[in-house]
């Protein structure tokens, strides 16, 4: 192979060209061998380059050369000029030269131009080389390696190659032909990501890639909805937006509906859905606003999916005062009930038509139904997600704030400033005041008591250091009496807990006690919707609706609650710092570790919280996997009757029978698990009833399968046995056979 530059003749120094006033360039130019440059110790940057971007850089050079001039200034020792330089700019080109030198693919003296630069300082020459550039846009990009690949005829791995970059960049980059044009110009301009554009290109049709950024734009891109609604082609009318919509309501808008022989009336499958998204964003776009105009909300927003990372705080609903004349018939109510309860303290036993009184009395406060909601302050400044669910219903949730409509932290008055600093001096000041003392201590003797150490003003605030070291004695002593006292510990963590999950401002807590919740929605698709998903938000909000929203408040509320209450609130808070997922990132086998340990001890069983359908597991995997799924959870004899199919056939096929079999993936097996209860048919859906349901319909069997984590308190019906919920054993009926045959041949 050629040297990059072939050797050249000692030049004259170039004077520094001017454009007007502005010098263009500083030092000369001069081709210096490669075995006299070095690295330079005034390089900003100490983390050593990657391989990865040295072999990049050498595959570069050795295609094209340096195409860029080192800069460079003369190593001087003893105030004399030593003939090698130090690079200030360019130290990952001369190491990739070092590396094909290593390679035999140029000399170890060839030459490289540089320029030298004895006037500007070496590290700023470093950090603007380092500091300045930008890099060159995916877009660009992709015009760029499609320019070589069409006038070329570059494929993808050459192109790699001259660049030193890997072959599946290059064509991810070159996908982007796929994207209409409109939408490039999009994302060169930053409203699109690169994440939503290669979603709008795994469907080449620019057509419906603008149609369905149409129909989007105004309710959120996410990738994972752009990408469905690009590559859906029909859905089945019995789909959750086909069910929120109406059918009729999309045939009306000239949406067509393919149906054969055997179709009844209200099935069929959705030919346009394109226009089936639009109508249903229509539809929730307009019960968003309305919410908004009724409510009073700042804003409102539809979304087919939940945005997940929107980054909202949110004002849970809370306890409103009751205006009008039910707060006036209350107060009247509960004034006569004092008063009854004044005039006959001292008679044992009451007369009949008092004890009717006082429970007259009672029945009508409980009638009074507790007002939850949001002040019109709050709505002022929060709004209103309304999302489809998954059974085609539009779930309104209220109370998200925006960061930029979050309150600013108060600031203190000139006043309060000066009585803190007064209470606590800065360490400047303090050391003032040591030193005021220390002099006043190192006087000759002969002056009076009086004038060495002053009264002074009783009043005035301790030295800081003093104030520390007074506070540390009682953190210890508190520290040992709490240590003494179980019952108050554990009163102290879950006000830490609650403190942290539902306060809005600072938490209150001395404790220093962290909580931390992973955004499970990071992961996957539905995780909100899921039964475990919307047990869990409902048990939060029932909580967020009790906890006092003034932070000093919390630790009475957290003293007045009975003992099973405390220890449910408790459970909920820790709950939710469990962090289970496997991703790429983590492997940490002692803590994945636990997950299967605490899985055991809670005996959790899958079967209650997920199935094995098309969605959420049969569609994302191999035929060869779905086969071993249904040989594992149905029969042999069924998968071999499986192996023949196409997947989508495949999917179908399996899904019910896996479903009705309770089978679950080996991540989602707990060993000890005992089956969970199915429905009265075969297949039926097993979700954990909600806790509210159970709290307001009194009915036991509605209670969620985590038990001890819902506000429990008097009179209140019993939380649900786990073991009973999860008694019996998925078993399939004796004609199995029969009817999985019935099911393979109805496929076929």
């Amino acid at each position: 192979m050629t040297t990059p530059h072939s050797p050249a003749a000692p030049q004259e120094p170039t004077p520094a060209p001017k454009i007007g006033g502005l010098v263009v360039q500083f030092g000369e130019v001069r081709d210096i061998p490669l075995n006299r440059l070095k690295a330079s110790p005034k390089n900003v940057r100490k983390v050593s380059h990657t391989p990865t971007a040295i072999e990049s850089r050498a595959a570069s050079i050795s295609y094209k050369g340096v195409l860029q001039p080192l800069v460079v200034e003369p190593e001087i020792k003893d105030g004399r000029e030593t003939g090698y330089y130090l690079v200030s700019a360019g130290e990952s080109r001369r190491q990739a030269l070092r590396l094909l030198a290593q390679r035999k693919a140029v000399a170890k003296g060839a030459p490289v131009r540089c320029v030298v630069d004895t006037t500007n300082d070496p590290a700023e020459v470093s950090l603007d080389e380092n500091f300045s550039r930008e890099m060159l846009h995916p877009a660009d990009q992709y015009e760029a390696f499609k320019d070589q690949a069409d006038r070329k005829g570059y494929s993808a791995e050459e192109i790699a190659a001259r660049y030193g970059i890997k072959p599946d960049i290059v064509r991810q980059r070159l996908r982007l032909g796929a994207v209409a044009p409109e939408l490039l110009d999009l994302y060169r301009e930053e409203v699109l990501t690169l994440e939503q554009v290669t979603a709008f290109a795994v469907n080449p049709d620019t057509e419906r890639q603008l149609q369905v950024y149409k129909q989007m734009s105004p309710h959120g891109l996410q990738p994972y909805a752009i990408r469905r609604s690009m590559t859906e082609m029909k859905v089945s009318a019995d789909d959750r937006r086909v069910v929120f919509l109406g059918l009729d309501a999309y045939v009306a808008a000239g949406g067509p509906v393919l149906r054969d022989l055997f179709t009844e009336n209200n099935a069929g499958w959705i030919e346009d859905v394109v226009l089936l998204d639009r109508l249903v964003a229509e539809k929730l776009a307009a019960l968003a606003q309305d919410i908004r105009d009724r409510e009073g909300w700042k804003w409102a927003s539809a979304h087919l999916e939940v945005p997940h990372g929107h980054g909202f705080g949110r004002i849970w609903e809370h306890l409103l005062t009751i205006v009008g004349k039910d707060s006036a018939t209350m107060a009247a109510l509960q004034a006569e009930e004092a008063a009854l309860t004044d005039e006959w303290a001292d008679v044992e036993p009451l007369p009949p038509e008092v004890v009717a009184r006082f429970e007259a009395i009672a029945d009508a406060l409980e009638s009074f139904t507790d007002v939850y909601g949001h002040t019109p302050e709050e709505k002022a400044r929060a709004g209103v997600m309304v999302v489809l669910t998954p059974s085609g219903e539009a779930r309104i949730d209220r109370g998200f704030v925006r960061p930029e409509d979050e309150p600013a932290p108060e600031e203190e008055t000139a006043e309060e400033d000066a009585d803190e600093e007064a209470a606590h001096p800065t360490p400047e000041q303090d050391r003032f005041l040591d030193d005021d003392q220390d002099q006043d201590q190192e006087g000759d003797g002969e002056v009076e008591a009086e004038a060495e150490e002053p009264a002074g003003d009783p009043a005035a605030p301790l030295p800081e250091r003093v104030i520390a070291e007074l506070t540390a004695h009682r953190t210890a002593a508190l520290r040992d009496a709490l240590a003494q006292s179980p019952d108050l510990a554990q009163l102290a963590m879950v006000h830490a807990l609650v403190s942290r999950v539902f306060a809005l401002g600072a938490p209150a807590t001395c404790l220093d006690i962290r909580w931390g919740s992973r955004n499970l929605n990071d992961f996957g698709e539905g995780i909100e919707d899921s039964p475990a998903g919307l047990a869990i938000a409902e048990r939060h909000q029932l909580w967020a609706r009790q906890v006092p929203r003034a932070p000093e408040d919390i630790w009475t509320f957290i003293v007045g609650l009975d003992g099973d209450s405390r220890a449910g609130l408790l459970a909920h808070c820790v709950s939710l710092t469990v962090d289970g997922v496997r991703s790429w990132e983590r492997k940490d086998r002692t803590v994945l570790g636990h997950v299967e340990t605490l899985a055991t001890a809670l005996d959790l069983d899958m079967r209650a919280y997920w199935k094995p359908t098309a969605v959420r597991y049969l569609d994302r995997v191999t035929k060869a996997q779905i086969t071993a799924a249904v040989a594992d959870g149905v029969s042999g004899e069924a998968a071999e009757r499986l192996s023949g199919m196409k997947k989508p056939a495949m999917v179908e096929t399996a899904e019910p029978l896996l479903v009705e079999a309770g089978w679950l993936p080996v991540l989602l097996r707990t060993t000890s698990a005992q089956p969970a209860e199915v429905g009265a048919e075969p297949g039926g859906e097993v979700e954990p009833p909600s806790q509210a349901e159970a709290t307001m319909t009194g009915e036991e069997d509605t209670a969620a399968p985590s038990t001890g984590s819902e506000p429990h308190g008097e009179g209140e019906p019993p939380l649900c046995d786990l073991d009973a919920v999860l008694s019996d054993a998925v078993v399939l009926p004796d004609d199995d056979e029969a009817r999985v045959e019935a099911l393979l041949t109805a496929a076929e």
